[in-house]
């Protein structure tokens, strides 16, 4: 008796051979036209695909990009919204500091200060101006201007009104008075009289 597995190794014989001998040039002429015809067709399938394989690459492309503005886009949106909210506290956050200023600013009222000055902080809104800065047009606004000898640069002599902001972007430049250093005098040449 003989296992199945033994038939497998021995070739299978087809009692219908052909030799490349017995075929006919007709035959052989078709064949030849298939295999052209198969080539022409691999070459425009792969045509198709370095076709379609570029379009998903470019649609991927304007999807990143999408998410990417998007992103930004909410981004500037919320930056704009907190803006826009922590701007109409400003004159709040000014009473306070007068408030404090002037010693009025105790027992309970004074909690609730620091927690709402703990809360604007919190959403990245930042206080600055102090006198003896150096004055940035870009961050302090002159109301009042005086020389003294005092000083060796344009300085903020007082903070009339502090400046905020949120980053590096403005909500309000600081109202300041400002020194700058005396101008040097310059004595006028002695006219010789006889020219």
């Amino acid at each position: 008796m003989t296992s199945s597995n033994e038939h497998r190794d021995e070739p299978i014989l087809d009692d219908a051979r052909t030799d490349d001998n017995d075929v006919s040039p007709e035959d052989r002429g078709l064949a030849d036209e298939s295999a052209t015809d198969l080539v022409v067709d691999l070459a425009s399938a792969m045509q198709e695909l370095a076709e379609r394989t570029t379009d998903l690459q470019r649609l991927q492309a304007e999807y990143v990009n999408y998410k990417r503005r998007v992103e930004r886009d909410r981004e500037l949106v919320k930056e704009n919204s907190t803006f826009k909210v922590l701007s109409s506290l400003l004159p709040v956050l000014d009473d306070m500091d007068r408030a404090r200023e002037h010693g009025e600013l105790e027992g309970g009222f004074k909690a609730v200060a620091d927690s709402l000055e703990r809360i604007v902080a919190g959403l990245g809104l930042v206080k600055f101006g102090e006198p003896g800065d150096v004055f940035d047009p870009n961050l302090h606004e002159a109301l009042m201007h005086s020389h003294s000898p005092d000083v060796t640069t344009t300085t903020c002599q007082n903070i009339v009104i502090a400046g905020y902001r949120i980053g590096d972007r403005v909500v309000r430049p600081a109202r300041v008075t400002v020194v700058d250093p005396e101008p040097e005098v310059v004595e006028p040449e002695a006219v010789d009289p006889q020219q």
